[in-house]
């Protein structure tokens, strides 16, 4: 590995530095707070449990240590930024097997989704970077102003510092390395913190980044609340964080009191309005790909509920239900191109959402659950209240409301009762509604007539608004998520102009006023004493 030594033992609780045994994830327990082992790990735990704690005296080292790192330079380097590129993408080639099973094991997520929406996002996250980091990198030369003359000016892109990325559990490979990917291509020294729901990812990860990194600049700490908590205790340069907004609260309560910029990536309610005026059966495979073929809902921007006409209604539902079954089967418990839900914690708040009182008569299709296989089948409710809890809380898995009224306008007021989602879904032949739903629906971002897909466009932002989130990052807006943007003047010692020294003689006022409002004739007026 490069760099690797003893102070690269900051992975915890599942790394060891010198016993490279795993934990068997067949073995463990789910519970609703964290993974237990049963007996047959129970001496590999106490082995794990007996790891010195990472507290905030660790974090305050670790940081340090990395800080020492940014400020002798080297992460600034175009050479250090690139081989560091390069190491992720030879990781990813070499180890593609190792990810998919970590994905398996932690969601069950099938191997095609988890290349496509995972492995060869950051895999194009990274050649992009490998190809444009000299561009990027290159000042940004901007138009100075009559009262400068003579003078150049240019935007200057410089790293931060030391960043940390917290990532989330439902997509954790393609949400911990993306943004790192921008964080390196922008000069930085990183912490990545995975999250521990997912935690064969997070193990894999960790040792992955030791293997294939720079351990001086770039380091992985496992764990869960204690962990993370003693890291937002540091100073940070900037924080970036995926998950809930409740979590996000507390990310940014901490990143206030050292007035560290953040960048929050949470979700909320995202809507697909659904017109009668489409082509049925690929809006209807669309929406199901931006759905249950998503993580099985666990997704930020999935679709999180539908809003479409009383008189569609019928048609609609009668395509999802031909739909599903084309996908996966007429008992969808058994496909195997279905995540499963990612622990009993989350499994139980879907349950309980489902027996609602307000809604458990609602449910049309679907219903079906396995708490052994933490598994929910696709499942459609038809006209819930809008004060049940399904539609008060953002959904998070297998489960899809479908609200209707009288006239798609009307979807509107929905939308608007509720915090401005991350993502806004609108499937329409109808130009007139597509301007007004781009015009009158403000969301983190936005698909006509399809779902998920704009956050594969390297050339958009990928960000919430309000509730949401905010700033964003992908691509080049990685590394302007991770970049200071330094205004740079350059003068000479010519054309030393002594009207804007005292004294202020009535001269040099009007002189000054002239120039200063760039009206060429009171210039010259001025000039000659006129």
């Amino acid at each position: 590995s490069v760099g690797a030594g003893p102070s690269r033992a900051f992975s915890y609780p599942f790394t060891r530095k010198n016993n490279q045994r795993q934990l068997s994830f067949v073995n463990l327990i789910r519970t609703p707070y964290s993974f237990k082992s049963c007996s047959a790990t129970l001496s590999l735990v106490a082995e794990v449990e007996e790891k010195p704690k990472f507290d905030v005296d660790k974090a305050a080292l670790l940081v340090k240590e990395l800080r020492k790192s940014f400020n002798s330079g080297k992460t600034k380097s175009y050479e250090w930024r690139m081989s560091q590129l390069k190491a992720i993408d030879k990781m990813i080639e070499e180890k593609e097997k190792d990810i998919t099973e970590a994905l398996s094991k932690d969601l069950s997520k099938p191997e095609l989704e988890a290349f496509i929406a995972e492995i060869s996002q950051v895999k194009s996250s990274c050649k992009l970077a490998l190809k444009e980091l000299n561009h990027w990198m290159i000042p940004e030369k901007v138009k100075t102003s009559l009262t400068t003359y003579p003078s150049s000016a240019e935007i200057v892109s410089e790293p931060l510092g030391v960043v940390l990325v917290i990532s989330t559990w439902n997509f954790p490979f393609l949400l911990s390395l993306d943004p790192v990917i921008g964080a390196i291509s922008a000069g930085n020294a990183v912490v990545l913190k995975p999250s521990e729901i997912s935690p064969a990812t997070s193990l894999l990860l960790s040792n992955l980044v030791e293997e294939y990194l720079d351990d001086s600049a770039i380091r992985v700490v496992e764990g869960a609340v204690d962990e993370t908590t003693a890291l937002l205790e540091q100073k940070w340069d900037k924080i970036l964080y995926t998950g809930s907004a409740r979590v996000g609260r507390i990310v940014m309560a901490a990143a206030a009191k050292h007035l560290t910029p953040v960048i929050l990536e949470l979700g909320g309610k995202c809507p697909a309005v659904v017109d009668s005026n489409i082509n049925l059966q690929v809006a209807v495979r669309r929406i199901i790909a931006g759905k249950w073929a998503c993580n099985n809902g666990q997704a930020c921007i999935g679709v999180d509920y539908i809003i479409t006409t009383k008189d569609f209604a019928p048609k609609l539902i009668d395509a999802l239900r031909y739909e599903l079954e084309q996908f996966f089967g007429k008992d969808p418990m058994e496909s195997k191109d279905i995540s499963r839900i990612v622990s009993s914690s989350q499994f139980a708040r879907l349950a309980k959402l489902m027996d609602d009182d307000k809604v458990s008569d609602k449910i049309i299709l679907g219903g079906q659950r396995d708490v052994n296989q933490l598994k929910i089948a696709p499942t459609i409710l038809l006209d819930v209240p809008e004060d049940s809890q399904i539609m008060q809380e953002e959904i998070f898995g297998p489960l899809m409301p479908i609200l209707t009224v009288e006239k798609m306008e009307d979807s509107f007021k929905i939308i608007h009762s509720k915090p401005k989602p991350l993502a806004a879904y609108l499937f329409t032949n109808d130009e007139q509604l597509k301007k007004d739903f781009v015009q009158n629906i403000s969301s983190g971002g936005m698909l006509i007539n399809d779902t998920i897909l704009h956050v594969a466009s390297e050339g958009l932002p990928f960000g919430g608004v309000g509730e949401s989130g905010m700033g964003s990052y992908h691509g080049k807006f990685s590394f302007d998520a991770f970049s200071h943007k330094k205004s740079v003047l350059y003068r000479s010692f010519d054309a030393d102009a002594s009207v804007r020294y005292p004294p202020y003689t009535t001269q040099k006022q009007r002189l000054l006023k002239a120039l200063i409002n760039g009206n060429i004739i009171s210039i010259i007026l001025a000039l000659i004493g006129w």
